[in-house]
C-alpha cells in the first residue's frame, strides 16, 4: 500500500478511536481488505480496526456477542497487545465478575434441623464457600493486580475498583468464616451431637455474606452497562428513531399533565380538565399501537388512570349482526376497558359512506359516547381512536358527536418515515437479532424500499422488519447446513440475502415485455414507436448516470383506434416496459371506464377518481372510451373527474402513467374541449382495423394455444370467409371466430363412433365453412331484430 493512502486510513481510524467519526463497519472490512498485514504498521492498524468494530458493537447493547469476540480474536491474532482490544478484554472480565461473584446459592441452617438435615446443609454450604472463596481470590488478584488499562475501563464504564475490593476482601473474610464454621461442624458432629456454636458461627457469616450480596448487586446496577433508566415512557419515546414532531407533542403533553397534577396537589381545582381521548392517523407501520401504549403508560404514571393497559379493538369487537347485539358487544369492552385504555384502530370502518341503512356502526358509535360521557364509565377510561389520516378526517366530519369528544389538539399525526430513519429501523432490527447489514446489502435494501413506497399502503417500520427478517430467512434457507462456519455465514445480511425472492423468481421465468410485444400479430406502427420510445428512455437513463443534461420524458400516451386493436394489450406491456426500465415500480395495468370515476351525487366523484388512481400508483391507469368523461351538460360529473385526474398526475409525477383511450374523432373533441389535457398528453399511438391476413393469423394462434390445428387448405378457406364477414370487432372478432370453431368441431365429432388423437385436435374446412354460416345466420338475426325493434318504435 503507498504511504499516502496507509496515512489517510490511519488518520480515519484515529478519528474513529477518538469518536469524533461513525465507521460503518463495511467501510472498516473494506480498509481491512487494503492493508497488509505482512507489513508491522499496517498489521497494527488492523488489529485496531478490529478493536474499534468490536468496541462500537459492544456499545450498541452491551453484549459481548459473538461477533464481538470474533473480532476481538482476529484482532488479538495481529497484534496482542491492542490497546482497545485491551480495554474491551478488561471489560469484558469486569463483566464476568459482575455477573458471577456472590452468586452461588446458599441454604440456611437451623438447630431445629434434624440431624441430617443440618448436616447436609453444612455440606453444601462447605463446598459452595471454597467455590466462592477460590473465585473471590482470583477477583481480588484481577482487582489489585490490574493495570492503567483496568482503571480506565471501570472510569469508562462507572465500576467503583474501590468499592468492588472492599466487598471482596469483607466476601472474603465472611466466606472464610463459613467454610471454617462448616468445616468444623462436619468433623465433630456425630449423630446427634453437634456444636450450636459452630450453627451460630454459619448463621452469623450467612448474615454477612447475604448483605455484601446485596452491596454487590447495588453496586453493579450503577455501571454504564447495566443501568437502566426507570420505567420512565418518555424514554422509551426518545429511543425511537424519527417522529420528532410526535415526541414534542407528547413531551408537552406529558408535561402539561404532570403540571395539573401537581396543582392538584396543592389544592387548586380545573374545572375544565383536558380530555385524554385521542386521535391518532397514520400510515401503516408508523406506531399508531405502539403510541397508544406509550400514552397509556403516561395517563398511568400521572395518576390519571388506574392501569396502564390497553385493550385493542376493531370493528368486529364492537359491531354485531342484530338488534341489540352491537350494544352489548360495546359495552362488554367499555367494561373490560375501564381503568385503562380502550384503543380502536381503523376507527373509521365503523361508518363511511356508501353503507347500508341497516349498519350498526353508528350504534356502536353512539354507545359509545355514552360511556365516555355520561353514566357509571365516564372518565374511568380512555378511549384512542386510530386509522388513515384522510379516511379518519372524513369519519369525524361525518360525526359531530363524536368530533366534539376529541379536541384538535388531542389529535397526532404520526408521519411516513423517511428513508433515511427507515435504514436505521433496519440495521437496529438486524442487530436485534445479531446480524450487520453490509455495505451493499444497504444499497439493495434501499433499492427494496423506494420500490415498495409507492402508495399509502406502504408498511413503513413493519415493512422493513419484514424486509430484514426475510432476508435472515433467505439467509439461512441458502446457507443451512453447508456453512463453512465463517462468521459471516451466521452475522453478515448481503445484498444477495437482501434481494426480493418473489421479484427475482418472476424475472427468472418472465419473458421481456418487449420480445413479448414483437411477437404481436401486426400493430408495425405502434411497436416502431414503442421501440423508439424505449430507446430514447434507455439513452436518457444512460446520459443521466454519465453526468449529462436529460430530456424531459413523456409517458403519459393516447391510445386512438377502433376496438379490439390491442390497445389494452399494448397498454399491459407499456406498463411492464416502464417498470422494468425503472420508470415505474409495480408495471401494473388498472382499466377504468367512467363508471368506475364518476359518481352520481356533488362531492363523491373526486373520491371516487382518486381511490382508482391510488389503485394504479405504481402503474398505468388505462382510462377506456375517455371522451365519456367530457360529457355534455352542467350537471355531468364527468368533468370533476378529469380535473381531478390532472390534479393527481400532477402530484403524482414519477408515480402514475395514465393512457386515455378511444376512437380517434371524439378523442380529439375531448381535448379541443379541455385544453389542459393536451399539455399532458403530447405521445399518441394510433391502432388501426386489422387486415384479413393478420386476423386469420390471430384465429390460428388463439387455436394453436389450446392444442388446436388447422388441416391444409383449412387456413386458406378461413381467409376467404373473413373477407365476406363484418371483422370491425378485430381481434375479438378473431377470438370469437376462434372459439365457435370450437364448438363446430366438437359438435362434427360428437357424431362420430371413434375418436382418435389427431381428430380431437384438428380443425377442418367443414368446421371453418359451419362456423361462418352460423356467425352469418347470427348476423342476420340481429340485423332483424334491430329492425323489428325500430318499427314497433
Amino acid at each position: 500500500m503507498s504511504e499516502s493512502k496507509y496515512e489517510s486510513i490511519k488518520t480515519a481510524v484515529d478519528n474513529w478511536e477518538k469518536e469524533k467519526e461513525v465507521v460503518k463497519v463495511q467501510t472498516a472490512k473494506n480498509w481491512l481488505d487494503q492493508l497488509n498485514p505482512d507489513h508491522k504498521k499496517e498489521r497494527d492498524l488492523s488489529a485496531k480496526i478490529y478493536g474499534l468494530m468490536a468496541r462500537d458493537r459492544f456499545n450498541l447493547r452491551y453484549r459481548f456477542d459473538p461477533m464481538v469476540k470474533h473480532w476481538m480474536h482476529n484482532g488479538r491474532e495481529l497484534l496482542e497487545e491492542e490497546a482497545v482490544i485491551q480495554k474491551l478484554s478488561t471489560l469484558e472480565q469486569l463483566e464476568n465478575i459482575k455477573e458471577m461473584a456472590f452468586t452461588h446459592p446458599l441454604t440456611s441452617i437451623r438447630e431445629t434441623d434434624q440431624s441430617s438435615a443440618r448436616e447436609k446443609a453444612a455440606r453444601q454450604l462447605y463446598d459452595t464457600a471454597d467455590k466462592e472463596l477460590h473465585y473471590l481470590k482470583q477477583v481480588q488478584h484481577f482487582l489489585e493486580n490490574g493495570k492503567h488499562v483496568l482503571e480506565e475501563t471501570a472510569e469508562d464504564y462507572n465500576y467503583d475498583l474501590a468499592l468492588m475490593q472492599n466487598l471482596t476482601e469483607e466476601g472474603l473474610s465472611a466466606y472464610t468464616d463459613l467454610f471454617e464454621a462448616s468445616g468444623e461442624y462436619l468433623r465433630t458432629a456425630s449423630g446427634s451431637f453437634y456444636s450450636p456454636e459452630q450453627v451460630k458461627q454459619m448463621k452469623e457469616a450467612l448474615s454477612r455474606i447475604n448483605e455484601k450480596k446485596d452491596h454487590w448487586e447495588e453496586a453493579m446496577k450503577h455501571t454504564k452497562t447495566s443501568h437502566k433508566p426507570d420505567q420512565n415512557p418518555l424514554y422509551e419515546l426518545e429511543q425511537l428513531i424519527g417522529l420528532e414532531n410526535v415526541k414534542k407533542r407528547v413531551h408537552r403533553l406529558y408535561h402539561y399533565l404532570q403540571y395539573q397534577k401537581l396543582r392538584k396537589e396543592k389544592g387548586y381545582q380545573l374545572n375544565d380538565e383536558r380530555s385524554l381521548h385521542m386521535i391518532l392517523t397514520g400510515n401503516p407501520g408508523t406506531g399508531k399501537t405502539m403510541l397508544a401504549h406509550l400514552l397509556a403508560q403516561i395517563y398511568h404514571q400521572l395518576g390519571l388512570l388506574q392501569r396502564s393497559e390497553v385493550l385493542e379493538a376493531d370493528r368486529s369487537h364492537l359491531v354485531g349482526g342484530y338488534v341489540g347485539q352491537t350494544e352489548e358487544k360495546t359495552m362488554n369492552l367499555v367494561k373490560e376497558a375501564v381503568g385503562g385504555v380502550l384503543f380502536i384502530d381503523e376507527a373509521y370502518s365503523l361508518k363511511r359512506e356508501g353503507m347500508s341503512a341497516n349498519d350498526f356502526g353508528q350504534t356502536a358509535i353512539d354507545t359509545l359516547i355514552t360511556a365516555m360521557t355520561s353514566g357509571e364509565y365516564a372518565g374511568t377510561f380512555a378511549v384512542i381512536l386510530a386509522g388513515y389520516p384522510e379516511e379518519m378526517r372524513q369519519f369525524l366530519r361525518s360525526n359531530p358527536g363524536l368530533r366534539s369528544r376529541f379536541p384538535e389538539s388531542n389529535h397526532i399525526h404520526l408521519p411516513d418515515y423517511s428513508l433515511e430513519e427507515l435504514q436505521k429501523i433496519a440495521e437496529k432490527t438486524a442487530l436485534d437479532n445479531d446480524f450487520v447489514i453490509s455495505e451493499e446489502a444497504a444499497k439493495e435494501l434501499k433499492k427494496r424500499i423506494e420500490n415498495e413506497q409507492v402508495d399509502d399502503s406502504f408498511g413503513n417500520a413493519r415493512t422493513i422488519k419484514d424486509i430484514v427478517m426475510d432476508a435472515i430467512f433467505q439467509k439461512g434457507a441458502k446457507i443451512g447446513a453447508e456453512s463453512t462456519g465463517a462468521m459471516d455465514d451466521f452475522a453478515l445480511l448481503t445484498a444477495e440475502d437482501m434481494k426480493d425472492p418473489a421479484a427475482e423468481e418472476n424475472n427468472e421465468h418472465q419473458v421481456s415485455p418487449l420480445h413479448r410485444l414483437e411477437s404481436l400479430i401486426g400493430l408495425d406502427n405502434v411497436k416502431q414507436e414503442m421501440r423508439k420510445l424505449a430507446s430514447f428512455i434507455k439513452i436518457q437513463t444512460e446520459r443521466r448516470k454519465a453526468g449529462q443534461p436529460v430530456a424531459p420524458i413523456q409517458l403519459h400516451t393516447v391510445f386512438t383506434g377502433p376496438p379490439g386493436t390491442g390497445k389494452t394489450t399494448v397498454a399491459q406491456l407499456y406498463a411492464e416496459i416502464l417498470k422494468e426500465m425503472d420508470l415505474l415500480k409495480r408495471g401494473h395495468l388498472i382499466v377504468v371506464g367512467r363508471s368506475e370515476l364518476v359518481a352520481e351525487y356533488t362531492g363523491q366523484t373526486a373520491v371516487k377518481t382518486r381511490r382508482k388512481i391510488r389503485e394504479a400508483l405504481g402503474g398505468v391507469l388505462f382510462i377506456d372510451e375517455a371522451y365519456s368523461l367530457a360529457a355534455a351538460g352542467k350537471a355531468d360529473f364527468g368533468r370533476e373527474a378529469l380535473d381531478t385526474l390532472v390534479e393527481e398526475m400532477t402530484k403524482q409525477e414519477h408515480n402514475l402513467v395514465v393512457i386515455l383511450s378511444g376512437y380517434p374523432g371524439p378523442m380529439d373533441q375531448l381535448f379541443q374541449m379541455n385544453p389542459g389535457l393536451q399539455s399532458r398528453f403530447k405521445k399518441s399511438f394510433y391502432f388501426p382495423s386489422f387486415p384479413v391476413e393478420d386476423l386469420v393469423h390471430i384465429t390460428i394462434e388463439y387455436c394453436r394455444r389450446f392444442g388446436y390445428f388447422f388441416e391444409k387448405g383449412a387456413d386458406i378457406h378461413l381467409s376467404s370467409v373473413f373477407k365476406q364477414m363484418d371483422t370491425s370487432g378485430n381481434a375479438r372478432f378473431a377470438e370469437d371466430m376462434a372459439e365457435e370453431l370450437f364448438q363446430q368441431q366438437a359438435y362434427r365429432l360428437s357424431q362420430e363412433e371413434e375418436l382418435s388423437e389427431e381428430k380431437l385436435v384438428l380443425v377442418t374446412i367443414e368446421d371453418v365453412e359451419a362456423a361462418f354460416q352460423y356467425k352469418q345466420s347470427e348476423r342476420r338475426n340481429e340485423k332483424h331484430d334491430g329492425i323489428r325493434d325500430r318499427n314497433r318504435s
